[in-house]
């Protein structure tokens, strides 16, 4: 008996994780779809089926090894990138973050204009008839009311308790809310238009002001289009995510919504000159960088991999020093050398005895972000470089110097092609890698400087992905289909750049 439980022990440990793995999987599920994110509960459940299929039956051994994988690739990799491209194709910006039902909601509770005398009341929240109301006071006039939705009741003063300040506070058969009720009833009561004169009424102001105002654009649902019931005005959906006065298109309703605009964004990164310029702008930047940094830095990291290879005292203490940079957090360095480079009390004008103003300047901004990321990744290099060289033949330089060739020859015909074709692929990766590299710009110089005055967003140092984080969050108007428009063209670069790296290394030969 004892000896048949162990026997199955592995089976029953399998069939009780997948119970607590499928269990967990369908309450994101239920829980997905309880929030309307169909999506992401469409693919959960698809993999709870897959799992169950795969690991209950023996359709696939092999699946049963790569379903882990294949799920997380498909979640936090194929997923957000069809995202991405989905987003691209979206008026989704501020101002466009909601559905067009909400938008014209929205537009109807905004569309209102006070009265000409701009009259407010104080009010007090409360019940009358079991429907929410007010009891509003204009102290000075000494006039009170009481107003729900359908109906206003005109209040004599004796028939109200008012507080020192002269505002009404009870009337018979009217209940004030407490503050409870009115946190609860915020969105109601806020929402709620209060009956006054005519085509008048009351609107709240928060909790104890209550405004007069009217109705000024009517939504028409027959022709889709709003109309200003003062002047006339029509506004219809421009295709673009807003209704657009017809007279002027430039004059939109606020807030709009997320509308499908396919392949504008593409488009204006071509023919916008407010997007195409400074994007241009930051591209030549973004490959100079890039190019710049693997550059010295292999040309660094190649020194010193060489004199470490002579045979000097204490060479494993200076090994052990070159690598410390590698070794610190970046984070830690970066804001290090922030301060360093800092006008007044930086130890890099203390030690040249000047007043540069590093990150004002543009050209000393950018000379500063290549030597810093020159500290920070010259070691990967020394490392590589190093390892590289001791796997070249020893024999191929003895015999070039044999016939003659001096050191500079050995190095320049035999060491450094050689070296080069083993260390061309680490070259193009770090080159995709410096391509992103957005803790350095973002934490250094913020991608500056730049002229916020004339409302520029991309700075002397912004690099594609930066630029791209700032028009995203980084600025008024945050345009979330613009930078996934041009997310796309940087994984697209990228993804270039790695399978030319990944065929000039020929790692994939073996499985052909």
């Amino acid at each position: 008996m004892l000896e048949s439980l162990f026997r199955n022990l592995p089976k029953v440990l399998k069939y009780v994780f997948l119970a607590l793995t499928i269990s967990i999987l369908l309450m994101f599920t239920q829980s997905a779809f309880a929030k309307k994110e169909y999506e992401i509960g469409v693919f959960l459940l698809v993999s709870i089926i897959v799992i169950a299929i795969t690991y209950l039956t023996t359709f696939s051994i092999p699946l049963k090894f790569f379903l882990p994988g294949i799920l997380f690739l498909t979640a936090f990799v194929i997923g957000p990138i069809l995202y991405t491209v989905v987003m691209s194709t979206y008026q989704y910006q501020t101002g466009n973050y909601i559905s067009k039902d909400q938008s014209i909601e929205r537009v109807q509770m905004l569309g209102i204009a006070p009265d000409e005398a701009n009259t407010t009341f104080d009010v007090v929240v409360g019940k009358y008839n079991n429907q929410i109301a007010v009891l509003a006071s204009d102290s000075i006039n000494q006039r009170y009311l009481l107003s729900t939705s359908t109906e206003k009741i005109e209040l004599s003063p004796s028939l109200v308790t008012v507080d020192e300040n002269g505002v009404a506070t009870k009337v018979n058969d009217f209940t004030p809310a407490t503050g409870d009720e009115i946190v609860q009833l915020d969105f109601e009561i806020s929402s709620t238009r209060f009956k006054y004169e005519g085509d008048y009424f009351i609107m709240l102001e928060g909790s104890s002001v209550g405004a007069v105002a009217r109705q000024v654009l009517d939504y028409v649902k027959s022709a889709d289009k709003f109309i200003n019931l003062v002047d006339g005005t029509e506004y219809v959906d421009n295709g673009r995510g807003n209704y657009a006065n017809t007279d002027n298109l430039e004059d939109v309703l606020q807030p709009g919504w997320r509308s499908p605009i396919w392949f504008s964004h593409y488009i204006d990164l071509v023919k916008d000159e407010s997007v195409r310029n400074p994007l241009f702008t930051v591209f030549i930047w973004t490959v100079v960088f890039a190019f710049l940094t693997v550059l010295t830095q292999f040309a660094l990291g190649l020194l010193v991999a060489m004199a470490m290879n002579k045979p000097i005292k204490g060479r494993r203490v200076y090994r052990s020093i070159f690598i410390l940079p590698y070794a610190i957090p970046s984070i830690m360095s970066i804001l290090v050398w922030g301060g360093m480079f800092n006008t007044e009390f930086g130890a890099i004008n203390a030690l040249l005895g000047t007043e540069i103003a590093w990150f004002q300047n543009a050209t000393f901004a950018r000379v500063a972000v290549i030597l810093v990321n020159l500290w920070l990744g010259f070691p990967y290099f020394y490392l590589i470089t190093s390892g590289a060289m001791q796997a070249i033949p020893s024999e191929l330089s003895e015999a070039a110097a044999i016939d003659g060739a001096s050191p500079r020859q050995v190095f320049a015909r035999i060491t450094l092609p050689l070296l080069l074709k083993i260390v061309t692929p680490l070259l193009i990766a770090s080159f995709a890698f410096n391509f992103n590299n957005f803790n350095l710009i973002f934490l250094l110089t913020g991608g500056g400087p730049r002229n916020e005055l004339d409302g520029q967003i991309a700075g002397a140092t912004d690099i594609l992905i930066s630029y791209t984080y700032k028009i995203a969050f980084g600025s008024n108007v945050q345009d979330l289909g613009l930078a996934s428009a041009i997310s796309v063209i940087i994984f697209i670069i990228i993804a270039s750049i790695s399978l030319f790296g990944v065929r000039k290394s020929k790692v994939l030969d073996s499985f052909s």
